[in-house]
């Protein structure tokens, strides 16, 4: 038997009679602090019912997948549906479309939160800080239909405010969502409008854990605004920077399929089809579920090397990193 001893679990030889119980110490955590962990168990719940058991439904996309038969029935095929897609006419332009949107995407919207930020943490008005607070965040939450109805009507050929504004300058109406090459703008840079006030309140968190006496060092020695933004803010808020770049990285296929779906029509299809709304469609409106799965699959393996990879990179050179 041992015991623990300012920590460390000691022969009983020292201490006869007395047992060491390593285990009792984590009951006795989880019977004191059970109120937090009854809260961890819905998350928890859901992530197992929701995200890891529906995994084992992966193998259909090596089946010929009947419905009436369920998981267990149709026969393996293996590569089969994986061969057709990357042998399929389109198979080079939807993934060449779903990268640039996705990089498109990172490379424009990705700063724009820190600068949001770090202009932000400048104002000493309160009162106006939490204006511009509520004025950028408050589009976050306008559903997708709604946003893409109002992109509609302000891109409108007839009546939108975009083409009255050309038409009042002397310049021609533009045709927006027909013309194919203004598909993936549109699309990103309503996106940016929508979520960049949102995510600038992870950064404004954690300029906020800086330390205020690196501040009054900083004017101590006389350092501009601009140079304590660069020499204290920008080192302060790297790691969360860092650690959602990875994350990004780490779902660079992921497009969000519902927007681009309601933003596509004939005349822009060639630009706007994804991997996605591909799946999408190969799933839902043809019932082609095995090839629909064998694409998704691929698509989050892809993802998957790449957040490994750039963790990696992340680590060696930034020393930081997810795991």
């Amino acid at each position: 038997m041992r015991i623990k001893e300012n920590g460390n679990c000691l022969p009983a030889a020292v201490h006869a009679g007395k047992g060491c119980y390593s285990g009792n110490n984590t009951l006795k955590k989880i019977k004191k602090h059970w109120q937090l962990y009854l809260v961890i168990l819905f998350p928890l719940a859901y992530i197992i019912i929701f995200q890891y058991i529906p995994m084992y439904g992966v193998q259909i996309a090596f089946k010929d997948f009947i419905p009436t038969e369920g998981l267990f029935g149709g026969s393996w095929v293996g590569f089969k549906y994986f061969r057709n897609f990357f042998s399929s006419y389109n198979f080079w332009t939807i993934l060449a479309n779903t990268l640039g949107i996705s990089f498109y995407s990172l490379f424009a919207g990705f700063p724009m939160p820190i600068i949001v930020a770090l202009l932000l943490n400048e104002v000493g008005n309160r009162k106006f800080k939490k204006t511009v607070q509520m004025v950028t965040y408050a589009p976050y939450f306008i559903t997708n239909v709604v946003l893409v109805s109002i992109i509609i009507q302000f891109l409108s050929p007839r009546i939108g405010i975009v083409n009255n504004i050309i038409d009042a300058l002397g310049g021609e109406r533009i045709n927006f969502m027909a013309v194919p090459h203004f598909f993936k703008s549109i699309y990103v840079w309503t996106g940016i409008w929508q979520n960049t006030g949102y995510n600038s309140v992870i950064f404004l968190a954690a300029l906020s854990s800086i330390d205020i006496s690196l501040y009054e060092a900083a004017i101590m020695d006389g350092a501009s605004k601009l140079r304590r933004i660069w020499h204290i803010d920008i080192p302060g808020i790297m790691p969360t920077a860092v650690i959602l770049l990875i994350l990004n990285l780490g779902r660079i296929m992921n497009v969000d399929y519902e927007k681009i779906l309601l933003l596509q029509n004939p005349l822009n299809y060639r630009t706007a089809e994804v991997i996605s709304t591909y799946v999408y469609k190969l799933g839902i409106e043809r019932a082609d579920f095995s090839y629909a799965s064998a694409i998704g699959l691929f698509n989050s393996v892809i993802n998957l090397i790449l957040l490994v990879v750039v963790n990696q990179i992340a680590r060696k050179t930034n020393e930081t990193s997810l795991w």
